[in-house]
């Protein structure tokens, strides 16, 4: 019995040696790139806000043009 709960605890600690956490920090090869989009989109609120504008003033405003 003795031996038994011997060899359990030397297994159980070679298995959790195992698993120690390694942790590597690398530099990566290429820069990172972060593509935003947010000018064409800003632009394109925009344009769709003026033409909507641009429509109700002329419903409006029949003889404007």
């Amino acid at each position: 019995m003795r031996h038994s709960l011997l060899a359990l605890s030397v297994v159980g600690l070679v298995g959790i040696a195992g698993c120690t956490p390694t942790i590597r920090l690398q530099v990566p090869d290429k820069p990172i790139e972060i593509n935003l989009n947010i000018n064409m989109k800003i632009e394109q609120n925009v344009r769709v806000k003026l033409e909507r504008e641009l429509d109700k003033a002329a419903q409006a405003n029949p003889g404007i043009f």
